[in-house]
């Protein structure tokens, strides 16, 4: 039995030595692009046509300072700062609510409840354009945050509602049963007891629906036509010339974009990977 452990141990590292190979392989093809275009960020037009993938001579912040002050940059990070936060807190709101009522209590219609929601993860939104902008159009939504903040919101429930479905219904039902003994109401023990059980999927939701609506360029493009309502993705257009491009300011804009999606991420990463596993576990 030894001997055939140890006929075993040389392929088994061999499988898990290519696995990290090429684990390695891919962090490099996604992180390189990234690294190129923070330094870029540092160099002029000329070197960044002369030595594009090479380190900055010297690190200049010449492009941030136009950036920041010749450009309406703060503007538009502001609006997608706004934009991202409100419609990621009411998808958990009203996501949260829903999948609760589904989850924990059981009522005849439960299932057909949950395909309701489902069947919005079935057809994109964006093939409904031209009905959802007039929709907008005549309540008086076109250009304005809150038409744009509903469509995310829309967009975003129906993935939502699934993955806290599914999570809050491995909660244990003797956590509530015990708090309903004691005499607390059905909002406290949703809000007192179940919520922090599911921070994790509640994390999850929210990377999950802040990463593409930071990052749309679609709707804003569609719904959006006012300079001061434009969000980052939209707005950085306006960076490209139609004869010249400033690249170096370019990349710095995009570079301070990705910033704020980036640190999220990197603040939340211990609670997102926990609800991963978790439901993996599960």
């Amino acid at each position: 039995m030894s001997a055939a452990v140890g006929t075993r141990e040389p392929g088994e590292l061999l499988k898990n030595g290519a696995i990290q190979l090429m684990l390695a392989i891919n962090a490099l093809i996604m992180i390189y692009p990234l690294f190129v275009m923070v330094m870029s960020s540092f160099k002029t037009n000329a070197e960044i046509f002369s030595s594009p993938f090479a380190l900055p001579s010297h690190f200049s912040l010449a492009n941030a300072e136009r950036v920041w002050s010749e450009t309406n940059f703060v503007r538009y990070l502001a609006n997608s700062v706004g934009i991202t936060m409100a419609a990621v807190a009411l998808i958990l709101l009203f996501s949260t609510m829903a999948a609760y009522a589904i989850a924990r209590y059981q009522f005849r219609l439960s299932a057909l409840v949950l395909m309701f929601f489902l069947s919005g993860m079935t057809v994109p939104l964006k093939l409904a354009i031209i009905p959802l902008f007039i929709q907008l159009d005549s309540l008086g939504l076109v250009d304005s945050y809150a038409g744009l903040v509903l469509v995310y919101v829309a967009m975003g429930i129906p993935s939502a509602v699934f993955i806290m479905t599914g999570f809050l219904r491995t909660l244990p039902r003797e956590l509530e049963e015990s708090a309903r003994m004691d005499g607390a109401s059905e909002f406290r023990i949703m809000r007192s007891i179940m919520l922090p059980l599911a921070r994790p999927a509640l994390v999850i939701v929210a990377i999950q629906n802040a990463v593409p609506i930071w990052n749309d360029f679609f709707f804003p493009l569609v719904l959006i036509t006012s300079d001061d309502l434009k969000t980052l993705p939209q707005g950085l257009t306006v960076f490209v010339g139609e004869f010249t491009t400033d690249w170096g300011v370019l990349f710095t804009g995009l570079t301070l974009a990705a910033l704020p999606i980036t640190l999220l991420y990197v603040v939340l990463s211990k609670q997102f990977i926990s609800g991963i596993t978790q439901g993996a576990v599960k």
